[in-house]
């Protein structure tokens, strides 16, 4: 008798929907099977036609939720559909895998867990396959064996995002409120956003400053830096942009135990973790030197050009999570990355938008989501009114 296997169907076959069909159907997943996708393009149901063979095409993405040969659905749609699907796809009975971010508001994302929650039986994911990269996770393990001890800070540059005009001009939604939600926060950082909470904590209070359109003609952020504080007194700081060039990728996080920092390059990403023979707090206590050194040791940890080669071709994180994805269906393996998380940065990012619009204000998570969706809604009237004026 063969072996049970997740039948998977993908709603959205753009880019990322694209890629994933490609790789499941090449067997990336031993526990896993394509049977169906759905697009409303009409180029991309040619384009399922002459690349999927033996993958059934659906118009609607309703008609594909009732299929009883579909048990997981995988939603790669533009931004705001995610959690309207999402829920249908739970209603439906099926296992939901979304593409980040979870949305563009938390007020959607409450909603959709908390009918995930409803429903146990059903496993709900999120694709933060950065979780998956060995760097992260190491620095994860090293964060909760203790060996940081308290965080102090975290402070993340993240500036290698390049996106020329050209980017933004291939599509209508590209860099839009209406199409997209936002820009860097929502499009490009939200593994990032992910990777700073996982690691470093949700903060008590953000203080956001964005900056929208620099260099480019677009009318969301592109240039962003915002503050956190967390209740032990840690703070962090946050720098992203989508015009800097090559740009940076520096992960720092210090702590009463040493300092942890994380590097990218090209080809090539490094951990280096300093970890002092005794906490600061305990040397402070007992030090009489004017300028001393703290004994510490230094663990180092590398992915090389392959693995990073594989990584930016978009193969092996993503395959990653679809396969812990699989398995927590037929082996209740717990996830790498839940469903419910997708809230924590959406969270994150809502404030930072919401504290830049308000001119860097200060505010206190969780923020008011109505105000947000006020917010949001003037900006899309607003770039309703210019389209119009400009048409």
């Amino acid at each position: 008798m063969e072996k049970k296997k997740v039948r998977y169907a993908i709603i959205g076959i753009g880019k990322m929907g694209s890629t994933h069909a490609r790789k499941l159907l090449k067997g990336i997943d031993k526990n896993a099977l394509l049977t169906a996708v759905c697009d409303i393009s009409e180029e991309r149901k040619a384009w399922a036609k002459n690349t999927l063979s033996g993958v059934r095409f659906f118009d609607d993405y309703k008609d594909l939720l009732v299929q009883k040969d579909v048990d997981a659905v995988i939603v790669a749609t533009p931004h705001y559909l995610h959690p309207v699907i999402a829920k249908e796809a739970l209603i439906a009975g099926k296992h939901v895998l979304i593409e980040k971010p979870a949305g563009v508001y938390t007020k959607a994302i409450r909603e959709l867990n908390e009918l995930a929650a409803s429903l146990p039986e059903q496993v709900f994911g999120i694709m933060y396959n950065q979780r998956t990269n060995p760097l992260y996770k190491k620095a994860k393990e090293i964060i909760e064996s203790g060996q940081m001890g308290q965080i102090k800070r975290i402070n993340w540059i993240i500036t290698n995002w390049y996106r020329p005009q050209a980017y933004y001009d291939q599509g209508g939604w590209r860099g839009t409120w209406s199409g997209e939600g936002g820009g860097v926060l929502i499009n490009q950082c939200p593994h990032q956003i992910d990777l700073f909470q996982w690691l470093g904590g949700m903060p008590e209070r953000v203080r956001g400053f964005t900056h929208a359109g620099v260099r480019r003609r677009i009318n969301v952020e592109n240039d962003v830096t915002f503050y956190t504080e967390y209740a032990n007194g840690a703070s962090g700081v946050f720098v992203t942009s989508t015009h800097d060039y090559p740009g940076t990728n520096r992960l720092e996080i210090s702590g009463d135990g040493g300092r942890l920092v994380i590097e990218q390059h090209l080809l090539s990403e490094k951990l280096t973790f300093n970890k002092l023979g005794v906490s600061e707090t305990e040397f402070n206590l007992n030090n009489t030197k004017f300028m001393p050194l703290i004994p510490s040791k230094t663990i180092r940890k590398r992915t090389g050009t392959l693995t990073n080669a594989v990584r930016l071709g978009i193969v092996g994180q993503h395959a990653n999570i679809i396969r812990n994805f699989s398995r927590a269906i037929l082996f209740k393996e717990p996830l790498v990355a839940p469903g419910a998380d997708g809230i924590r940065g959406l969270m994150l990012s809502n404030a930072v938008h919401l504290s830049g619009w308000l001119g860097g204000k200060e505010l206190t998570l969780p923020i008011d989501e109505e105000l947000f969706i006020a917010e949001l809604e003037k900006r899309i009237g607003e770039e309703a009114a210019q389209s119009g004026a400009n048409a």
